[in-house]
C-alpha cells in the first residue's frame, strides 16, 4: 500500500511518519500531484494558521487536486478544518469539501483547548474498536459546528464536531498520532479502509 502525507508547509509530519512506522507502514512525504494522486491513502495534516496554509496550498495548486481525490483522505487537524467552508480564522475560504464552518472558541474559556479530551458519539469504522467517550489529544482554538458530516463530537464550551467524512473523505480536529492506544487504533482502521 501505498500511503503519502501531503507536504504543503503545515504539517506535523515526522510524529504521523512515527505513528504509521510503529503500525509497520512508511509514509511517504510529498508535494508531487502525480505521486498524490497515485498513492492508496492520503494524509492532510496540519498545524499553524488557516489563511497562510491555505495561500501555500492555493500556491502548489494542492487546493485544487485535494478535492477530486477519490481514494481514503484523512484530514488532521488544520487539515481537517482546511477541508471545511470556511474558517473564520484569518477570514479563510476552505476547500468546501465538508458543509460545516469552523468558528473560534469564545473568551469564556482557555483557548486554545489544549491536552486530552472525551470523544463521542462515534460513527463509522474510523472508530472501529475504540470505546465511547475514550480520549484524544487536541491543541485547537478553533471548532467545526456540528453537522449532518459529523461522525464524533468532543464537548469544550460547547458540543461541537471532532470527526467529520463524507465520500471518502475524513477530518479528525485531535492528533491521533499523540493519543496513544485509541489514535493509534483509529490509524490502524484508516489504513483499513
Amino acid at each position: 500500500m501505498k500511503l503519502v502525507i501531503v507536504d504543503y508547509g503545515a504539517g506535523n509530519i515526522k510524529s504521523i511518519q512515527f505513528a504509521f512506522k510503529r503500525l509497520g507502514w512508511d509514509a511517504i512525504l510529498s508535494k508531487d500531484p502525480g505521486v498524490i494522486q497515485d498513492s492508496d491513502k492520503v494524509i492532510f495534516p496540519g498545524v499553524g494558521e488557516a489563511s497562510s496554509a491555505m495561500t501555500m496550498l492555493r500556491q502548489s495548486g494542492l487546493d485544487q487536486l485535494i478535492p477530486e481525490l477519490k481514494q481514503p483522505v484523512l484530514g488532521i487537524c488544520l487539515g481537517m478544518q482546511l477541508m471545511c467552508n470556511y474558517s473564520e480564522e484569518g477570514d479563510t475560504r476552505g476547500l468546501g469539501i465538508f458543509d460545516v464552518n469552523v468558528k473560534r472558541f469564545s473568551n469564556t474559556v482557555k483557548v486554545p483547548q489544549m491536552g486530552w479530551n472525551t470523544i463521542t458519539h462515534l460513527k463509522t469504522d474510523l472508530f472501529k474498536g475504540i470505546k465511547e467517550e475514550a480520549f484524544m489529544y487536541l491543541v485547537h482554538s478553533y471548532y467545526a459546528e456540528h453537522c449532518k458530516e459529523s461522525i464524533a463530537n468532543s464537548f469544550y464550551e460547547l458540543e461541537y464536531a471532532t470527526a467529520l467524512q463524507k465520500d471518502n473523505f475524513f477530518g479528525v480536529q485531535f492528533h491521533p498520532e499523540k493519543s496513544s492506544v485509541a489514535g493509534e487504533q483509529l490509524l490502524k482502521n484508516f489504513l483499513e479502509l
